[in-house]
């Protein structure tokens, strides 16, 4: 792997613009003070090559043309009314500055974002209100209060592995935890069972959104 070239995107507001985050040998900085309204945000590179720093979305539209896997520097943004299309696992959401050092991390916030054409697996909202967003339909399921709810959870049998290795686990997560997304074919294969026996349970708890 060569030399990347830093793209820095800071101390600028944009509106009604189209943004091509789509060079692979490209290092994409959004931030700091970066106000983007009205925006489309086009995604087409891993996590390490996407870095935010404190960026402020309002009213935009992120296309993910490449699953965008195990990223938490959405923590570092400020999301509003934003709508979310593509793949996109293991990401976390909104307000948790214990994550990290960086002052922008305090930064962090979403509300009224809509990831119904999204495809959510194993991703988290934290510390904020998942109730003002809307989550993806199945086969992905969103879990509200993860954390609070877990022993709830806990108290019914689950297909496969799913409950013993995640279920029962539930109450380790942060506090912070709010919501948690997951996709129910990856669930299936990971557990050894299959998305119909995880909806014939889920179907039980009315906090949960599928």
């Amino acid at each position: 792997m060569g030399w990347l070239t830093n793209v820095l995107i800071e101390n600028k507001a944009f509106e009604n613009e189209r943004l091509e985050l789509t060079d692979k040998n490209s290092l994409y900085f959004l931030g700091p003070n970066l106000t983007l309204r009205n925006c489309t945000v086009v995604l087409k590179v891993s996590a390490r090559n996407l870095i935010i720093i404190g960026a402020q979305f309002t009213d935009c539209t992120f296309e993910v043309k490449q699953e965008l896997k195990n990223h938490q520097q959405w923590l570092k943004a400020s999301l509003k009314g934003c709508r979310f299309k593509g793949r996109l696992s293991g990401c976390d959401f909104g307000h948790w500055p214990e994550y990290g050092n960086e002052p922008e991390y305090k930064l962090g916030a979403i509300e009224d974002c809509d990831f119904s054409e999204a495809r959510l697996d194993g991703c988290r909202i934290m510390g904020c209100d998942p109730r003002t967003l809307t989550f993806p339909k199945w086969p992905c399921f969103t879990i509200l209060d993860p954390v609070g709810r877990a022993s709830e959870l806990s108290r019914v049998k689950w297909p496969g592995r799913f409950g013993r290795v995640v279920v029962e686990n539930l109450h380790k997560r942060p506090s912070a935890t709010r919501s948690l997304t997951e996709y129910a074919p990856t669930i299936a294969r990971q557990f050894e069972t299959t998305p119909e026996e995880i909806k014939a349970v889920i179907e039980q708890f009315d906090f949960i959104v599928y």
